[in-house]
């Protein structure tokens, strides 16, 4: 294995690369094509190509000298008035090199931008349109302001799908010299939900350790419990079985390494696997939304969960 990260390895540098996403690559390459567009949102969650997209829209764009004409910027770094105000305001400023008539400013996580900076950078935004374009990328955009949004086409992403992520599984086992079992591959999917960051991360993980990869490693690098030994749990629970449920419950997480909120959304996410009635189940799922507010806001994750258990079993008994 090389030292190199393998997310940067691995990241397309064309349109024709990009896994996923169909219908924002269109008309983002429609753009590039015409070498003009507008202010742009991506919003979705992490790990399905928002960063890898702005780059293959800048490499198209600018060709070989776009690090000229490109500034990215991290906003849960540098996320106050200021950098609005100087390091931002003074690219947007200058005019681009080359043919295209515009730069692009790319900014990752805007969503941690203060108020103050965002109606800051609405104004730029404003003013420096003929010369500047702004990519703005996060993960939740009802957390920017409305004037930035009405500026911007929005670009909604989704978790990659089940075959784009195996053909992203494929291509690096193949080139990589990996061996991987049908288990490992299913548990990459499930641990991953969609996330090709996170894909790639466990593979280099488990690269290192071995490069025959089976279920086991997977779940050990990913720290996430096998989804049977969660079922365990809960059916100790319908049984009403309260000291089993605790037993395995705690032998789970000491194995895996696993937190409290860890091993609450595994739990809720095998509740709906559960062969009991319906209304159970709703209920069930209510008290695994207590437990997890609760540790949010500071409770002892282990008094929680043991409180979460006995009342699925009060539940089921």
């Amino acid at each position: 294995m090389t030292s190199e990260i393998w997310t940067e390895k691995y990241r397309p540098s064309k349109f024709s690369e990009v896994k996923g996403q169909k219908e924002i690559v269109k008309r983002l390459k429609a753009f590039v094509d015409q070498k003009n567009m507008p202010h742009v949102l991506f919003a979705g969650p992490p790990g399905v190509g928002k960063t890898t997209l702005s780059l293959v829209v800048v490499k198209e764009l600018f060709g070989d000298s776009y690090k000229d004409n490109f500034l990215e910027l991290n906003a849960s770094d540098e996320r106050g008035i200021d950098v609005v105000r100087v390091k931002v305001k003074d690219f947007a400023r200058t005019r681009a090199l080359g043919n295209v008539p515009f730069k692009i400013i790319y900014l990752d996580e805007c969503d941690a931008l203060t108020k103050e900076a965002q109606q800051a950078l609405r104004r730029t935004m404003e003013n420096y349109t003929k010369t500047c374009r702004f990519i703005l990328s996060c993960n939740y955009s009802s957390k920017i302001i409305d004037p930035i949004q009405s500026r911007c086409a929005v670009f909604r992403f989704k978790p990659l799908e089940k075959d784009d992520v195996e053909e992203i599984i494929t291509k690096i086992s193949g080139e990589e010299g990996l061996t991987i079992t049908p288990g490992a591959k299913e548990a990459l999917l499930k641990v991953s939900e969609g996330d090709c960051r996170k894909v790639e991360n466990i593979l280099q993980s488990s690269s290192a350790l071995q490069k025959n990869i089976d279920e086991n490693l997977i779940y050990s690098i990913a720290s996430a419990a096998r989804p049977k030994e969660v079922k365990e749990i809960l059916e100790f629970c319908v049984s009403a079985n309260f000291e089993m449920a605790k037993k395995k419950l705690l032998q789970t997480m000491l194995d895996y390494g696993l937190s409290g909120l860890d091993i609450i959304k595994q739990v809720q996410k095998q509740i709906w696997e559960l062969n009991i009635n319906g209304k159970k189940r709703l209920e069930m799922i209510k008290i695994c939304g207590d437990a997890e507010f609760r540790m949010v806001e500071g409770s002892d994750e282990f008094i929680q969960l043991e409180a979460m258990i006995s009342n699925f079993c009060l539940i089921n008994s």
